[in-house]
């Protein structure tokens, strides 16, 4: 990390911004994680000196090397008027719609047709495919360190609800719907009741929630203990059904508002 220039930080976050490279990428069916280009990420704030960043009223500070991006009619991106914000080093492809305040941070990917909806975050370094819906108030954690760790990734067609919490690298297959509320990270087990069984972290230590899975909050008992004996149950998200045309009809978003 300590070879990497200015002139190199700044090559490389323009070829970010025009999706040129990502930092995690799909190779033979399996996500990979460009751990360089996070040891340049990381090097920009070693590079960049604490700067005025403040815009009228409001004041901020950051470093030189991450200013907001500044979008034109031209890149295609709808960012609505009221607080949002896209970060130096992400990708927003032509058709994405920000709704107000919502923020993406460096390193993210947001594919064509995504909606970012009031409230929600897309981390350092997430990866968010085509037509995806992040509901209000949805949370996809960021991964930078360590540089070799895969990021949050959401595939095309998924479906975020309101409230939801992705973090700690977690996979979301395509045509996945997660209903409002549910939090998934590294050590959160989840519960197939259509398959029957679990799905854990795996080897890598990302949770992978199937393709076209509907998955809702749930609970299940603690068994032994004081838990057991007072009632206590354990937050478990349940998958409760796989995609199908009823789910896709429910989900359906109104042309009008592209």
């Amino acid at each position: 990390m300590e070879n990497i220039t200015l002139d190199k930080f700044n090559e490389v976050m323009a070829a970010l911004e025009a999706g040129q490279i990502r930092v995690a990428e799909k190779v033979d069916g399996k996500w990979k994680v460009n751990s360089w280009i996070k040891e340049v990420i990381l090097a920009g704030f070693r590079l960049g000196a604490l700067t005025d960043m403040s815009d009228g009223a409001f004041s901020f500070t950051d470093k030189a090397t991450y200013p907001a991006r500044r979008f034109s009619v031209e890149d295609g991106v709808r960012i609505v008027p009221g607080g949002s914000t896209v970060r130096r080093g992400a990708f927003l492809a032509p058709s994405v719609i920000m709704m107000p305040p919502s923020y993406v941070n460096v390193g993210a990917y947001v594919g064509h047709g995504t909606m970012i909806d009031s409230h929600a975050l897309v981390g350092s370094c997430a990866q968010v495919g085509s037509h995806v819906h992040l509901s209000a108030a949805s949370q996809l954690g960021g991964v930078l360190e360590p540089v070799g760790a895969l990021p949050v990734i959401i595939e095309d067609n998924v479906f975020i609800g309101g409230n939801c919490g992705i973090y700690e690298g977690t996979i979301v297959r395509e045509n996945a719907v997660i209903a409002t509320g549910v939090i998934i990270n590294s050590s959160t087990a989840v519960f197939d009741a259509v398959k029957g069984g679990w799905i854990r972290a795996g080897e890598t230590g990302q949770v992978v929630i199937p393709e076209g899975a509907v998955v809702v909050a749930g609970s299940r008992p603690v068994t032994k203990g004081p838990g057991a004996e007072n009632g206590i149950h354990i937050y478990t998200p349940v998958i409760v059904k796989y995609r199908d045309s009823k789910t896709d009809a429910s989900l359906e978003l109104e042309d009008i508002l592209r």
